[in-house]
């Protein structure tokens, strides 16, 4: 397994730029940039939010999601607004190091923070419909990753992350840029990780019935050669490595709000021609279950392929 200045050296090397759509309202930012430009923790029984420290130092560590505590906008509107729109200037890469198939390979896991997930639209064809609020929450946690040769500490593949899911990708089927920098597309307001620029569809694809997941080049552009964070690397705790604060909160980086989504169904049903319309019943059956309700994610360390493999 690599040291601490050869993982520098890879990620200098390796490090994709991720590119978001040109259309993009809800960009990325730093963790540190959500603190303190509003963000609150609330507890439960608690109506006010507490300030949280550019560290995220008052953040409840470990532990597990209990529902307890979670992270929401501040309450006045136009503060709130700015800070759905993200910081792309202080947007950074969090990056976790582990060890793959035996110790073979390196995973290098970088992970992206936006601070608001913007509603889905959906495609019927050659029709599209954007939601109001399906698919919107606060605080999105996405990532990508970079599997490297231990023998040879060249590129081997790379894992995108694809809302519930993702694919592996072999190295030679990877877009590049300045060499050996990969490039990943952010889709629109979702923020879900592509190897190539286009629309993809979430949900049936033979009926070409789904939710947009649209990717392209713009000058939203965070590259994470020079731009990330090495925040964990347990194989490296020799090293006196430290991870963050923030990387011990375990419950949600939003609030739970549960939607009436068979009421903005409906109004999409009034305005579909006759031979494409489904029942509400089968056309909430082909949305990806997220789309119901408002539900904060929880942070990189609650998630399964922190220490297990990627899904697929």
């Amino acid at each position: 397994m690599p040291n601490l200045d050869q993982v520098h050296a890879l990620i200098k090397h390796y490090g994709p730029t991720v590119f978001f759509h040109p259309d993009e309202v809800y960009l990325p930012s730093s963790v540190s940039w959500f603190f303190v430009n509003g963000a609150l923790l609330y507890k439960e029984g608690r109506d006010k939010g507490l300030d949280i420290d550019s560290k995220g130092s008052n953040l409840p560590g470990g532990g597990r999601n209990d529902g307890k505590f979670w992270l929401d906008l501040p309450d006045n509107d136009e503060n709130s607004d700015d800070l759905k729109c993200g910081n792309l200037e202080s947007a950074e890469l969090y990056v976790h190091i582990k060890p793959a198939s035996g110790g073979t390979f390196t995973d290098i896991v970088m992970w992206i923070f936006c601070p608001f997930n913007g509603p889905a639209t959906l495609k019927l064809g050659i029709l599209n419909y954007s939601f109001n609020r399906l698919g919107q929450h606060v605080g999105d946690w996405e990532h990508f990753t970079l599997r490297l040769s231990n023998f040879t500490g060249e590129l081997w593949s790379a894992y995108f992350s694809e809302h519930s899911g993702g694919e592996w990708l072999d190295a030679s089927e990877l877009e590049f840029i300045e060499g050996n920098k990969p490039i990943v597309y952010s889709s629109k307001s979702g923020h879900a990780s592509y190897p190539h620029p286009g629309c993809y569809i979430q949900g049936s694809m033979k009926l070409g019935i789904g939710v947009r997941n649209d990717c392209g080049k713009s000058k939203y552009v965070v590259d994470s050669s020079t731009k990330y964070q090495i925040i964990a690397a347990e194989y490296l705790r020799d090293e006196n490595f430290t991870e963050p604060h923030w990387l011990q909160y375990m419950r949600e980086w939003g609030p739970t709000i549960v939607y009436n989504s068979r009421s903005e169904v409906e109004k999409i049903l009034k305005h579909l021609p006759f031979f494409i319309r489904f029942s509400v019943e089968n056309l909430i059956e082909i949305f990806p279950t997220e789309l119901y309700g408002e539900e904060g994610p929880t942070g990189p360390k609650e998630k399964d392929n922190w220490v297990g493999d990627e899904r697929c």
